[in-house]
């Protein structure tokens, strides 16, 4: 066997989204933390793929609470913690133009609403005063959550892991975890293609390669890596505010998203139908054609912009769209936060702080109502409605 390079508290596999929040949650609280990535620095899988969007628009009562919390975290970073993390506070907009989208956006105003989202239904005339470019024949209305915002995925990845190691989180990059040290059905540790690692604990937020750290312990877990295709553009003066969605699905796609990044590029991603599985990251040759005509028949004033890059990312998802959290029961010690569905980096701050709490047994009531949504041994009978 070999030697034991070091031990912690808590060894969290992958640094990116979810892993880095949490060691900094972890490690202020006063835990020992060892977080483990394959890649060569922080944030370097999933992470750097996410165009920045952060909403707590959602459908269900989960992701609405640590989203609140995570737009919290944002928001104040720069003036609690002195990084530029590119926070801007656009807002959302979800689009309606058939009665089917405007129904649908309208009954989940009822959940958001209850959990606290500041949110409401806006009616064409509105929906064109904040977006004058919206193209209006056939607008009905849509909803218009203006504390949602975003940020720069690379640049907070880079403010969190800063945070987090100056609370004494460790981080050892290049190291690619081969198997979960086990002892009597728990947990010991990890092993690496650099050495074995000892802690009594260890979260599995490996993103794509989830599934991959389940098997190590025996689990078959439902979480599978879906290819997503995003763009950025030239940067042009200001003239879009908020993130704009449009959920009307077409044979070729599920929905669509955009806005206006703070140095002027406007950025977007598409939701491609039916979902191409797998890790493959080189991008297609349908994905511009594809989001580029939809993009310019919601606003035409698009059509004048030039395509500086695109980029394929994997979003790890669940038969439900719903992120997986919490102890394994096969394994003691071993903790799950996995299967974000692309909104990792949205759902990580608080997320993170979340998982502190479970690794200090500290849940209050409101706690353990998200854990019991987001349960890796749920049904999974429903589905997110705004994935």
């Amino acid at each position: 066997m070999a030697a034991i390079k070091s031990s912690a508290d808590v060894i969290i596999i992958g640094s990116g989204s979810v892993g880095t929040p949490a060691a900094l949650a972890m490690a202020e609280s006063g835990l020992r933390v060892l977080v483990i990535d394959r890649m060569p620095s922080v944030g370097q899988g999933s992470n750097k793929g996410a165009i920045g969007g952060i909403r707590a628009t959602h459908s269900d009562p989960a992701k609405i609470r640590l989203c609140l919390r995570s737009l919290e975290i944002f928001s104040t970073w720069r003036d609690r913690r002195g990084d530029d993390i590119e926070w801007r506070k656009c807002g959302y907009m979800f689009v309606a133009y058939r009665r089917q989208e405007e129904k649908a956006l309208k009954e989940l105003l009822v959940t958001q609403k209850a959990f606290g989202l500041n949110i409401d239904w806006l009616d064409r005339k509105a929906m064109l005063e904040i977006v004058p470019d919206l193209n209006p024949e056939g607008l009905i209305g849509g909803t218009y959550s203006p504390d949602d915002g975003s940020a720069s995925p690379l640049l907070s990845a880079h403010a969190f892991w800063r945070a987090a190691k100056k609370a004494g989180a460790m981080f050892r990059f290049g190291e690619t975890v081969t198997g979960l040290i086990m002892e009597n059905g728990a947990v010991r540790g990890v092993r690496t293609n650099k050495g074995e690692y000892a802690a009594e604990i260890v979260v599995n937020a490996a993103g794509g390669w989830a599934d991959e750290v389940g098997r190590m312990a025996g689990l078959d877990l439902p979480v599978k890596p879906d290819a997503h295709e995003g763009a950025v553009t030239e940067p042009v003066a200001p003239f879009l505010h908020p993130m704009i969605v449009d959920i009307r699905p077409t044979d070729s796609s599920v929905n669509y998203y955009f806005y206006q990044h703070a140095t002027g590029q406007i950025m977007f991603c598409i939701t491609p139908n039916p979902s191409i599985w797998g890790l493959e990251k080189r991008e297609t040759s349908t994905f511009l054609p594809m989001v580029a005509h939809r993009m310019v028949n919601l606003i035409p004033r698009l059509q004048n912009l030039r395509v500086r890059r695109t980029w394929r990312n994997v979003y790890p998802m669940t038969p439900d769209g719903f992120p997986l959290v919490g102890w394994a029961r096969e394994v003691k010690g071993l903790l799950l936060a996995e299967g974000m569905c692309g909104q990792g980096f949205m759902l990580g701050p608080g997320l993170g702080e979340l998982l502190a709490r479970i690794v200090r047994n500290d849940l209050p009531a409101k706690d353990r109502e998200i854990l019991a949504l987001l349960s890796p041994y749920r049904t999974f009978e429903g589905r997110e409605k705004l994935q």
